[in-house]
């Protein structure tokens, strides 16, 4: 048997630079240091937890460029036996060496550098229970709460699919509300960062899911869903009725009319694209495909800051199906509150296109029960 290797670049520690922090976000790293009012709120926070966030996604997306730039080449081949593809629940739900090595080195500086903080990372549950988050003490040192996904899209990554990225979230360990996220596309190169209140941006430049100038506002036809790109992930589940939920949920959209259907392979990119544009909604959660914390945690921080709408697909957790629907049928309109551990969501890049489609969607579901 040929023994499973794989390169990985070393642990980062403390050896940021300014031309790492230069190239990916100038604007937030001349707000850190420039911001008075912003670093007296959050410099225990998040201003040294921000700088190693990034240059933790660096490096471990610099890990995966190996087999993504190798696929489809002669020497591809012995790149796609290094993997070490391990099954989680099914064929389709599984983990390589590089995600596992990703999440090691991603924690190790972590926890070096802040050792009284909490990780929950994807490689680490597996497939057991998702631990919750709990509220740190009052007397103790901080302990923030990371929440990683070290290869997010991986089915796209083991087949050198460009859509794969490094996820890092941070949640606030007093409030436990999520407070700055980092994203990294190694693929295309794109760095995505926000921090509650100050903004998202992708390369150091601001980015809004629709126009804020008042001229482009006017001259701009709002989003609606008959004019919209729309996302939509499968999942891991082949039962007959999970797949028919999830067909009949994309076969509603198509035949109220969108401008497109896609289905991209990482949620944490689908967020970051409504985030910038690239796709007008995104939504999850129809059978069993919702997504997982680790999925939304810092790409919340992205869509919210780029001032997109983010709720639950579904009603509020301890109500039944049943309540999302009137005496005749229809859909209650609602502000669904939406947090990391939700079972479902939809994110658009304005209210009018969540509620179209979050109306077509759940109108199926309540027909299939008729």
């Amino acid at each position: 048997m040929t023994e499973r290797k794989f390169t990985q670049t070393p642990c980062p520690g403390d050896d940021i630079t300014s031309v790492d922090m230069e190239r990916y976000h100038p604007h937030i790293r001349q707000t850190l240091d420039e911001d008075e009012d912003f670093n007296n709120v959050c410099r225990p926070f998040c201003r040294d937890e921000l700088r190693l966030a990034i240059t933790c996604a660096i490096r471990a997306g610099q890990n995966m460029l190996s087999h993504l730039n190798s696929v489809g080449t002669e020497r591809g081949h012995e790149s796609n036996e290094s993997l070490g593809i391990q099954t989680k629940t099914n064929c389709t739900d599984f983990a390589t060496l590089i995600d596992v090595a990703n999440e090691e080195m991603i924690s190790k500086s972590i926890l070096e550098k802040f050792p009284s903080h909490r990780i929950i990372g994807e490689e680490s549950v597996g497939t057991g229970s998702i631990p919750p988050l709990t509220k740190q003490s009052d007397d103790g040192p901080p302990s923030h709460i990371w929440i990683i996904d070290p290869v997010d899209g991986t089915t796209n990554f083991a087949q050198g699919l460009p859509q794969t990225c490094v996820s890092i979230g941070i949640v606030d360990g007093r409030s436990l509300v999520p407070m700055a996220g980092v994203v990294y596309s190694s693929a295309t190169d794109e760095m995505y960062v926000a921090v509650r209140g100050r903004g998202s941006y992708r390369n150091g430049e601001r980015i809004r899911a629709s126009p804020s100038h008042p001229a482009e506002v006017d001259s701009l036809p709002e989003k609606s869903l008959s004019n919209a790109v729309v996302c939509f992930e499968y999942g891991y589940s082949r039962e007959p009725a999970d797949v028919r939920k999830m067909t009949d949920a994309v076969n509603a959209i198509l035949v109220h009319g969108c401008r497109a259907m896609r289905s991209l392979g990482s949620g944490v990119l689908n967020l970051c694209y409504v985030a910038t544009g690239r796709l007008d909604v995104v939504f999850a959660g129809i059978g069993v495909e919702g997504w997982k914390p680790w999925d939304y945690c810092a790409a919340m921080v992205v869509v919210e800051e780029a001032g997109c709408t983010l709720r639950s697909l579904h009603g509020p957790p301890n109500k039944t199906s049943e309540s999302e629907f009137d005496e005749m049928g229809e859909v209650i309109p609602g502000v669904y509150v939406f947090d990391i551990y939700s079972k479902s969501m939809i994110c658009g890049v304005n209210e009018t296109v969540v509620k179209e489609c979050r109306n077509v969607v759940l109108k199926i579901k309540q027909d299939a029960v008729l």
